[in-house]
This record gives C-alpha cells, sequence and structure tokens, in this order.
C-alpha cells in the first residue's frame, strides 16, 4: 500500500470515528428556548433531517487542521447518508443495522454493524431513540459568538470521546464540536437545516459497487 493510500486510510477511519457524533445532526424549537430544552426538543419530536456541512478536525498534535465538506440526512432510528464531496468523495451509509464507508478512489468499503455500541452514541441517542439522559450528563453550555450550547459529557467510561457540545441560534442548529479520547477536535457548521421532511427511504441503503474491496463485518 502506498503512502497516499495509507494516509487516505487513516482519513477514511477517522471520519468513520467522527460520524458516531455527526449523524446526530437536528434543530431546536423556539428561539425563546433554552439550548438545553432545544436539544430535548429535537429528541422528541425530530423524526429527519437534512443539511450541508463544513467540517474542521484538529488534532492535538497542532498539525494542519483537515478540511471537509458534503451533506447529510438522517431518519430516526438509526439511519443517515453522510456524504463528503471535499476534498474527495467518500460516502457513509447507515442502514439500521450496518455502517457502510465507500472510499472512491480506493475503490474500498468498510462495514461494520451498528451493533448495542452504537446506542450508547450520540448519533444513536440524537438520531435515535429517546434515551439521552440515561447515558449522558448534559448541561447549558452558554452563549458565545451568537450561538447558545449544550454540553454533553458521557456517563460510562466506554465512550470514545471526552466531551459534545451542540450549539443553536435562532432555535436552529449552527454548529457542533466534539473531543475525542485522543485530543482531537472535530468542528462542525451546518446550513441549510431542514427538519421532518419526506426523504426517500433508498438514500439510506447500501450496494457496495461492483468490484469494490469489501472489508469487516459482513454479517
Amino acid at each position: 500500500m502506498t503512502l497516499r493510500h495509507i494516509l487516505r486510510h487513516k482519513f477514511s477511519v477517522l471520519l468513520c470515528q467522527s460520524l458516531t457524533v455527526l449523524v446526530c445532526v437536528f434543530a431546536g424549537q423556539t428561539a425563546q428556548a433554552s439550548a438545553l430544552d432545544d436539544l430535548r426538543a429535537f429528541v422528541g419530536m425530530t423524526q429527519t433531517g437534512r443539511a450541508a456541512f463544513t467540517q474542521m478536525v484538529t488534532a492535538k498534535s497542532g498539525r494542519k487542521p483537515q478540511l471537509a465538506s458534503g451533506t447529510m440526512a438522517f431518519q430516526r432510528p438509526g439511519k443517515f447518508r453522510w456524504t463528503y464531496d471535499k476534498p474527495y468523495y467518500q460516502l457513509i451509509v447507515g442502514d439500521g443495522t450496518r455502517l457502510w464507508a465507500y472510499d472512491k478512489d480506493l475503490n474500498q468499503v468498510t462495514v461494520k454493524k451498528l451493533g448495542d455500541a452504537l446506542g450508547s452514541s450520540p448519533a444513536a441517542l440524537l438520531a435515535g431513540r429517546n434515551t439521552l439522559e440515561q447515558n449522558f450528563n448534559l448541561k447549558d453550555g452558554g452563549m458565545s459568538d451568537g450561538i447558545e450550547w449544550v454540553e454533553a459529557t458521557p456517563k460510562h467510561a466506554e465512550n470514545s470521546f471526552e466531551w459534545m457540545r451542540i450549539g443553536f441560534a435562532n432555535g436552529q442548529l449552527r454548529a457542533m464540536e466534539l473531543r475525542d479520547a485522543f485530543g482531537q477536535t472535530t468542528q462542525l457548521k451546518f446550513a441549510n437545516f431542514e427538519r421532518n421532511i419526506n426523504l426517500d427511504a433508498m438514500q439510506f441503503q447500501f450496494v457496495p459497487p461492483k468490484g469494490a474491496d469489501v472489508v469487516g463485518e459482513k454479517e
């Protein structure tokens, strides 16, 4: 495997790890409500969502941040489609049972079971069922740059991240930040968020392209 492929594979793994959190995109309900109220309202009322995003990942070492952008969509519980258009095309799909990650340039598909582990992740709690406060400590995180924040920390040590922050402005989702166990920070900004819209169910299914190398838990 060439150095280029190794770097691309590492970036692909990074995106898949981030997805556990990134797929929890949501919107709040009213401008008057606190960010924590907006979060709780989402868990109870949002069934589908769609948005564009930009992403910046910063390593603890301080090396140059990795930038990416694309679109996402989700349908509760547990189905999502996360498409990276830049810096190169990647597609990550959760079909409710398995998570598929496709790198077009490498012609490689990585698949793994969502399983019970996803049940304690932000993705499952926000795009899944209403078990948010069962697994996370939540509190209002104040306001900065016009954004109201919710801070969430996992109650269980087996989670792969240290904390997460979700930001609202005027009752709409605007940003998200995540710090993982290795000190790496992922920052997201969302635009054109739509909630409770009709989505084509086929976009939450994935069939590996012919000839692609498929690795991971296929069954």
